[in-house]
């Protein structure tokens, strides 16, 4: 048992740990249940429960949450409006974000879904330092999707 003031009182009967904890003004919590004999401490049961809500609400608040972005395009799409795609592809990565890119097909486009495919390549190989691909290009309906999430 530990007492109050964080002393060792070493093994004690429980009704003489659970007198202490009365005499304190304290409860008698059961630290480890697992040990032989369990530990336990006295100490105020609701301050432990707060503080440990407490250090929940802290960790929950520092974990990132891992959304999928997306990123429209066309097959003929111009340098300029692809490279500022990919800008936006990297600043994604670098919050920690998966990326879809989504290649959509209009008219008579879909009779060179090729040139989609060669488009997803090169986002592919522009970013396989910093991502890899978690779904491969597949088409869909007049849709071309590929999944990209960061390394590391």
């Amino acid at each position: 048992m530990i007492d109050a003031d964080g002393l060792n009182r070493g093994p004690v009967p429980t009704a003489d740990a659970l007198a202490l904890a009365e005499e304190a003004g304290l409860d008698l919590v059961e630290i480890v249940p697992t040990a032989n004999p369990p530990v336990c401490k006295i100490l105020d049961l609701g301050k432990l429960k707060y503080e440990n809500q407490k250090k929940a609400a802290e960790a929950r608040k520092r974990q990132k949450v891992i959304e999928v972005k997306e990123i429209k395009m066309r097959p003929n799409i111009d340098d300029h409006d692809y490279e500022t795609k990919m800008k936006a592809v990297r600043r994604f990565f670098d919050e920690g974000d998966k990326v879809k890119v989504t290649l959509r097909f209009r008219g008579r486009e879909m009779a060179h879904q090729e040139l989609g495919m060669q488009l997803l390549n090169r986002v592919r190989e522009e970013t396989a330092e910093i991502s890899k691909v978690e779904a491969e290009p597949k088409l869909e309906g007049r849709q071309m999707m590929m999944v990209l999430a960061p390394r590391g």
